[in-house]
Protein backbone atom coordinates (compact mmCIF):
# COMPACT_ATOMS: atom_id res chain seq x y z
CA UNK A 1 0.00 0.00 0.00
CA UNK A 2 1.44 3.37 -0.99
CA UNK A 3 1.53 6.12 1.59
CA UNK A 4 1.54 9.68 0.31
CA UNK A 5 2.20 13.01 2.01
CA UNK A 6 -0.87 14.71 3.41
CA UNK A 7 -0.55 17.99 1.59
CA UNK A 8 -2.73 19.99 -0.76
CA UNK A 9 -1.53 20.73 -4.32
CA UNK A 10 -0.47 24.24 -3.22
CA UNK A 11 1.76 22.74 -0.54
CA UNK A 12 -0.52 23.54 2.43
CA UNK A 13 -1.55 20.98 5.01
CA UNK A 14 -4.90 19.27 4.49
CA UNK A 15 -7.69 19.42 7.07
CA UNK A 16 -7.74 17.23 10.17
CA UNK A 17 -10.81 15.44 8.82
CA UNK A 18 -9.04 14.60 5.57
CA UNK A 19 -6.02 13.42 7.56
CA UNK A 20 -8.30 11.21 9.67
CA UNK A 21 -9.92 9.75 6.54
CA UNK A 22 -6.48 8.96 5.15
CA UNK A 23 -5.46 7.37 8.45
CA UNK A 24 -8.58 5.17 8.50
CA UNK A 25 -8.10 4.21 4.84
CA UNK A 26 -4.54 3.09 5.60
CA UNK A 27 -5.54 1.13 8.71
CA UNK A 28 -8.82 -0.58 7.85
CA UNK A 29 -9.89 -3.26 5.40
CA UNK A 30 -13.36 -1.62 5.39
CA UNK A 31 -12.59 2.10 5.80
CA UNK A 32 -16.15 3.39 5.20
CA UNK A 33 -17.55 1.07 7.83
CA UNK A 34 -14.73 1.91 10.26
CA UNK A 35 -15.31 5.63 9.75
CA UNK A 36 -19.02 5.19 10.51
CA UNK A 37 -18.08 3.35 13.70
CA UNK A 38 -15.84 6.26 14.74
CA UNK A 39 -18.61 8.77 14.00
CA UNK A 40 -21.17 6.87 16.06
CA UNK A 41 -18.78 6.54 18.99
CA UNK A 42 -18.11 10.29 18.80
CA UNK A 43 -21.86 10.94 18.86
CA UNK A 44 -22.23 9.35 22.31
CA UNK A 45 -18.75 10.06 23.69
CA UNK A 46 -18.26 11.94 26.94
CA UNK A 47 -15.97 15.01 27.04
CA UNK A 48 -12.94 12.76 27.71
CA UNK A 49 -13.64 10.88 24.46
CA UNK A 50 -14.92 7.70 26.12
CA UNK A 51 -18.21 5.99 25.30
CA UNK A 52 -19.91 3.09 27.03
CA UNK A 53 -20.46 0.69 28.54
CA UNK A 54 -24.04 2.01 28.24
CA UNK A 55 -25.70 4.46 25.88
CA UNK A 56 -28.65 6.35 27.38
CA UNK A 57 -31.40 7.43 24.99
CA UNK A 58 -34.99 8.50 25.71
CA UNK A 59 -35.01 7.14 29.25
CA UNK A 60 -33.55 3.73 28.44
CA UNK A 61 -30.04 2.30 28.38
CA UNK A 62 -28.42 -0.03 25.86
CA UNK A 63 -25.00 -1.61 25.87
CA UNK A 64 -22.65 0.37 23.62
CA UNK A 65 -21.90 -2.57 21.31
CA UNK A 66 -25.60 -3.36 20.91
CA UNK A 67 -26.37 0.31 20.18
CA UNK A 68 -23.60 0.49 17.57
CA UNK A 69 -24.80 -2.70 15.87
CA UNK A 70 -28.39 -1.44 15.79
CA UNK A 71 -27.28 1.93 14.41
CA UNK A 72 -25.23 0.27 11.65
CA UNK A 73 -27.85 -2.36 10.76
CA UNK A 74 -29.69 -0.26 8.12
CA UNK A 75 -26.49 -0.16 6.03
CA UNK A 76 -27.10 -3.75 4.97
CA UNK A 77 -30.85 -3.51 4.39
CA UNK A 78 -30.55 -3.98 0.61
CA UNK A 79 -27.83 -6.60 0.79
CA UNK A 80 -29.02 -9.75 -1.04
CA UNK A 81 -27.75 -11.85 1.89
CA UNK A 82 -29.99 -9.88 4.25
CA UNK A 83 -33.01 -10.45 2.01
CA UNK A 84 -32.23 -14.17 1.88
CA UNK A 85 -31.90 -14.24 5.66
CA UNK A 86 -35.46 -12.90 6.04
CA UNK A 87 -36.81 -15.84 4.07
CA UNK A 88 -34.56 -18.28 5.93
CA UNK A 89 -35.78 -17.08 9.33
CA UNK A 90 -39.41 -17.14 8.15
CA UNK A 91 -38.98 -20.75 6.96
CA UNK A 92 -37.35 -21.73 10.27
CA UNK A 93 -40.20 -20.23 12.28
CA UNK A 94 -42.74 -22.13 10.19
CA UNK A 95 -40.76 -25.40 10.31
CA UNK A 96 -40.53 -25.32 14.12
CA UNK A 97 -44.23 -24.51 14.44
CA UNK A 98 -43.42 -21.34 16.39
CA UNK A 99 -44.84 -19.04 13.71
CA UNK A 100 -48.05 -17.40 15.01
CA UNK A 101 -51.20 -17.74 12.93
CA UNK A 102 -52.01 -14.02 13.10
CA UNK A 103 -50.04 -12.35 10.24
CA UNK A 104 -49.33 -9.22 12.30
CA UNK A 105 -47.99 -11.28 15.22
CA UNK A 106 -45.98 -13.41 12.78
CA UNK A 107 -44.34 -10.29 11.31
CA UNK A 108 -43.47 -9.06 14.81
CA UNK A 109 -41.92 -12.45 15.67
CA UNK A 110 -39.99 -12.40 12.39
CA UNK A 111 -38.75 -8.87 13.07
CA UNK A 112 -37.58 -9.86 16.59
CA UNK A 113 -35.76 -12.95 15.27
CA UNK A 114 -34.16 -10.92 12.48
CA UNK A 115 -33.06 -8.25 14.96
CA UNK A 116 -31.22 -10.84 17.05
CA UNK A 117 -29.52 -12.42 14.00
CA UNK A 118 -28.46 -9.06 12.59
CA UNK A 119 -27.12 -7.89 15.95
CA UNK A 120 -25.14 -11.10 16.38
CA UNK A 121 -23.47 -10.85 12.97
CA UNK A 122 -23.05 -7.09 13.48
CA UNK A 123 -20.98 -7.68 16.61
CA UNK A 124 -18.51 -9.75 14.61
CA UNK A 125 -18.09 -6.96 12.04
CA UNK A 126 -17.89 -4.34 14.79
CA UNK A 127 -15.21 -6.22 16.72
CA UNK A 128 -13.10 -6.54 13.57
CA UNK A 129 -13.40 -2.83 12.78
CA UNK A 130 -12.65 -1.76 16.35
CA UNK A 131 -9.59 -4.03 16.50
CA UNK A 132 -8.23 -2.34 13.37
CA UNK A 133 -8.91 1.10 14.85
CA UNK A 134 -7.21 0.10 18.12
CA UNK A 135 -4.11 -1.01 16.19
CA UNK A 136 -4.20 2.28 14.28
CA UNK A 137 -4.11 4.26 17.53
CA UNK A 138 -7.56 5.83 16.98
CA UNK A 139 -9.42 3.98 19.76
CA UNK A 140 -8.51 2.59 23.15
CA UNK A 141 -10.68 -0.33 24.27
CA UNK A 142 -11.20 -1.65 27.76
CA UNK A 143 -13.93 -3.47 29.62
CA UNK A 144 -15.86 -2.09 32.57
CA UNK A 145 -18.34 -3.69 34.90
CA UNK A 146 -18.57 -5.92 37.93
CA UNK A 147 -15.80 -5.26 40.48
CA UNK A 148 -13.06 -3.59 38.39
CA UNK A 149 -12.12 -2.21 35.00
CA UNK A 150 -10.07 -4.60 32.95
CA UNK A 151 -8.33 -4.82 29.57
CA UNK A 152 -9.97 -8.18 28.88
CA UNK A 153 -13.67 -8.98 28.71
CA UNK A 154 -15.40 -11.38 31.07
CA UNK A 155 -17.02 -11.44 34.52
CA UNK A 156 -19.89 -9.19 33.49
CA UNK A 157 -17.67 -6.55 31.92
CA UNK A 158 -18.74 -4.56 28.88
CA UNK A 159 -16.83 -2.61 26.24
CA UNK A 160 -15.81 1.02 26.64
CA UNK A 161 -14.24 2.74 23.62
CA UNK A 162 -12.20 5.95 23.93
CA UNK A 163 -11.36 8.09 20.91
CA UNK A 164 -7.67 8.93 20.56
CA UNK A 165 -5.52 11.20 18.39
CA UNK A 166 -7.10 12.40 15.18
CA UNK A 167 -10.37 10.57 15.95
CA UNK A 168 -11.14 13.17 18.64
CA UNK A 169 -11.79 15.68 15.84
CA UNK A 170 -15.12 13.92 15.33
CA UNK A 171 -16.30 15.16 18.71
CA UNK A 172 -16.74 18.66 17.27
CA UNK A 173 -14.36 20.30 19.69
CA UNK A 174 -12.89 23.68 18.82
CA UNK A 175 -9.16 24.01 18.47
CA UNK A 176 -6.58 21.71 16.94
CA UNK A 177 -6.76 17.99 17.46
CA UNK A 178 -3.99 16.21 19.30
CA UNK A 179 -1.34 14.61 17.07
CA UNK A 180 -1.86 10.92 16.33
CA UNK A 181 -0.05 8.49 18.60
CA UNK A 182 2.61 6.31 17.04
CA UNK A 183 1.08 3.17 15.55
CA UNK A 184 2.80 -0.03 16.56
CA UNK A 185 2.13 -3.03 14.34
CA UNK A 186 2.21 -6.21 16.38
CA UNK A 187 3.23 -9.12 14.17
CA UNK A 188 1.84 -11.63 16.65
CA UNK A 189 -1.79 -12.69 16.15
CA UNK A 190 -4.30 -11.54 18.74
CA UNK A 191 -7.66 -12.68 19.95
CA UNK A 192 -9.46 -9.68 21.42
CA UNK A 193 -6.89 -8.21 23.77
CA UNK A 194 -5.21 -11.51 24.63
CA UNK A 195 -1.80 -12.16 23.07
CA UNK A 196 -0.89 -15.66 21.91
CA UNK A 197 2.51 -16.82 23.10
Amino acid sequence: MFHHALTQPNGGQISEMAALLDHVAQASTRPRYAFMVLNLIAEVARPDGSAGPFVFREGSSTLLRDWLCDALAPMGARDPKRLMLVEKVRTELQATGSAPEDPAVEEAALAAAMHERIRKSGKTNLSRAVSELVRAGLIRRHYQGFRVDHHNRGAGRHAVYTLLGRARCLMGRSGPCPPPSETRIDPKPRQGELRFN
